[in-house]
């Protein structure tokens, strides 16, 4: 059945301009979002002044839009400006054939082959930052989770662009970039940004921010410019980025480019992951046995010695595991905004140009058709012998052309550090600490600093009986589901 072409989905009524809908939104989008699947479906309607907007929850109907019809859309102009202060003319920012040629430049350093070579950094930065994570003859410590994953993908992004392992340089670029990600998601509510040097409040943040990043950013490059020739590290993404040039132009990218590619990969290379790892260590707290069996698994597989990307397709329960945490708390769980400038098609209806399509993951992924008791941690879904999920319902790192360039990297990095933090430390929850609110800011975070408890195991050497240790995977898989709690969590503002 196909609607009337002037036809309009359903959706809430919008007196005044929609300002009303504008307020409820900039106070608990995730919560607004999830009502509004509930009450209209999986294609609503509503109008933002003079804006049309398109809500999409159907994954078949996503896939649609952003594989099928990806040339009848770019991103949202208002997210480009937001962005674009921060980020320049990067590859998450331009469109039309300069996002092409940027994109066709930066796949070489992205692909699964070479992010494998950065595996060594990012265990040295890993080992770095658990090994102090409880001081020395403490055999536990209370930690501000959110805290030391920024820290440690921090180092792993300084170590994987700059071949520079953290100086004192990450608690501030951390803070800097959750100053700049609250700021935009403010940001994104209004029409306009007003000038940064007005005294306002926030713009004091966000100057010191932009500054922060920006130093730190130009200080690494004005560095590897200054070395003698023959001497630079030439297996970072920052040579990467130097040497890049386009095969269909042979030119390279402008020094402003370079500038601003080590931006966006210095921001969305640390924040997404810390953001990711923190819910897994706090699921992995709240569900012993599932944590248990990822701790088995990574035993019988390394043994005491640090993990490899070789070791990763071994490491199926974990990984599965990450994939359940990133289903349940998406770390870009909301705003995936584009601009319809050719007339599409959504299922039944019909969606003209110059509307806006709004996808929220956070509400596709906790949809009750696509996975059975949503609200519970499950890692089992994502086992490899397990069925895939519909296509279109996990989308974490998005889907279509835009897909995120730095998903392998990403996996990697966080069964990297995952293997590394159950190998040192049992996860627990700190008595009377609350359950943590997610919050939507550029990624969904707590609300509130969530402390953990990490308990020191004793390190096991290194096992190198393969029989043995694919044994005790497979024991480790078998059962684990039977004897996992689930902890439900609401969609809204309560975990």
């Amino acid at each position: 059945m196909t609607a009337a072409p002037h036809a309009l989905p359903p959706g809430p009524p919008t007196p005044w301009w929609g300002l009303p809908l504008l307020r409820e939104m900039r106070r608990d989008y995730i919560g607004f979002v999830t009502a509004l699947q509930q009450r209209y479906g999986d294609v609503s309607f509503m109008r933002l002044g003079p804006e049309p907007a398109y809500d999409v929850f159907d994954p078949a109907l996503v896939r649609q839009a952003l594989v099928d019809q990806a040339d009848h859309l770019i991103r949202w102009e208002r997210g480009i400006q937001i962005f674009e202060q921060a980020f320049g003319q990067s590859v998450l920012v331009t469109e039309g054939s300069t996002w092409q040629r940027q994109r066709r430049m930066l796949m070489p350093g992205f692909t699964p082959r070479r992010v494998q070579g950065y595996a060594t950094l990012m265990t040295a930065a890993a080992r770095n930052t658990l090994d102090a994570a409880v001081p020395p003859g403490q055999p536990h410590a209370e930690v501000d989770i959110g805290a030391l994953m920024s820290q440690l993908t921090m180092d792993v992004i300084l170590r994987t662009l700059f071949s520079a392992p953290d100086q004192g340089e990450s608690r501030d670029a951390a803070r800097a970039t959750q100053v700049l990600g609250r700021g935009a998601i403010r940001e994104m509510f209004w029409p306009m940004t007003l000038p940064d040097w007005l005294p306002l409040p926030g713009k004091r943040a966000k100057r010191w921010g932009l500054r922060t990043l920006r130093g730190l950013v130009r200080g690494h490059i004005a560095r590897r410019q200054a070395l003698p020739a023959g001497q630079a590290p030439q297996g970072d993404l920052l040579a990467m980025l130097l040497a890049a040039t386009d095969d269909q132009t042979g030119q390279g990218l402008s020094a402003t480019e370079v500038h601003d590619q080590c931006m966006v990969m210095f921001q969305a290379g640390h924040e997404t992951s810390a953001t990711a790892l923190l819910w897994w260590a706090w699921l992995m707290a709240c569900h012993p046995a599932a944590q248990q069996a990822a701790h088995k698994e990574v035993l019988a597989a390394l043994g005491g010695r640090e993990p490899t990307a070789a070791d990763a397709p071994a490491l199926d329960w974990l990984g599965a595991s990450l994939k359940e945490a990133m289903r349940l708390y998406p770390p870009v769980g909301a705003l995936m905004s584009r601009r319809v400038i050719k007339p599409l098609r959504l299922g039944q209806w019909h969606v003209p140009a110059g509307a806006l399509l709004r996808i929220t993951p956070w509400v596709i992924q906790r949809d009750p058709r696509w996975f059975a008791e949503p609200g519970a941690f499950r890692p089992e879904r994502f086992l490899s012998s397990a069925e895939a999920p519909p296509r279109g319902s996990w989308l974490p790192f998005g889907t279509g052309p835009r897909v995120c360039i730095g998903q392998h990297f990403a996996m990697l990095e966080m069964t990297l550090v995952a293997a590394m933090l159950l190998q040192r430390y049992e996860i627990q929850l700190v008595a009377g600490e609350p359950v943590p609110q997610p919050e939507m800011s550029v990624t969904v975070r707590p609300a509130a600093p969530l402390r953990l408890l990490l308990l020191r195991r004793p390190m096991p050497r290194p096992q190198g009986d393969e029989a043995e240790a694919g044994s005790a995977t497979a024991g480790a898989h078998a059962g684990s589901s039977t004897s996992m709690r689930s902890v439900s969590m609401s969609a809204g503002r309560s975990a």
